[in-house]
């Protein structure tokens, strides 16, 4: 996955404490988009939307809470940090428990704000990734013929290619060129290298055969 800059959606239906969120981030080189309210910012998301929202939790128009609900709704992965009143945080905790990052109470200190904020970017960019090999090596699983799998789960379980061809009932020859073939759709070096990522039981799992 590329590497994006920082963003954070501000999503406030004051504009003075936008403009303010804005001037704030943008002295830490941090990317800010502004959203009036929560139904232009719904309106806009997409599914190459990335970053954090800071999400004020009281609003004309549809809540903070609201909008988070419509996000769960979409199954948007988007991290959210509520901005809150003091009398807002029953509200806030209940929003913790259903998935969001965080809450920021007001007033609230400059460089604490970004540095949460940056916290949960950091966290949300690094779940992205993992999702993104997770993604990319089950594709590479797709690929596997059967007989390769079968060869290279007893190669990850530390058979040698005499064993694995006698438990197959092939030739060492022919485990050579399957354990080789797998290995490059797998797009590991070597067995220890694939071991790191794979446990061998996902490879005797059902799977369609791989496609033309």
């Amino acid at each position: 996955m590329t590497k994006r800059a920082p963003l954070v959606h501000i999503v406030d239906d004051d504009p003075a404490i936008r403009d303010a969120l804005s001037w704030l981030f943008s002295t830490r080189q941090v990317h800010t988009e502004q959203w009036e309210s929560g139904e232009a910012f719904l309106a806009a998301l997409g599914p190459d939307t990335h970053g954090c929202i800071l999400l004020d939790i009281r609003m004309e128009g549809l809540s903070g809470l609201e909008v988070f609900e419509q996000l769960r709704d979409r199954q948007s992965c988007l991290p959210v940090i509520f901005l809150t009143g003091h009398g807002d945080l029953p509200l806030a905790v209940s929003a913790l428990k259903q998935g969001a990052a965080d809450f920021i109470e007001k007033p609230f200190n400059d460089n604490d704000l970004v540095d949460r904020v940056l916290d949960v970017l950091r966290s949300y960019e690094a779940s992205q990734q993992e999702r993104d090999d997770e993604q990319a090596l089950e594709e590479r699983l797709d690929t596997l013929s059967q007989r390769e799998r079968e060869v290279l789960a007893l190669a990850l379980e530390g058979r040698l290619n005499k064993q694995i061809a006698q438990e197959l009932s092939i030739t060492m020859r022919t485990v050579e060129v399957h354990r080789a073939r797998a290995l490059e759709k797998m797009q590991s070096r070597t067995l220890i290298e694939l071991a790191r990522l794979l446990d061998p039981a996902r490879l005797r799992e059902d799977r369609p055969p791989p496609g033309p």
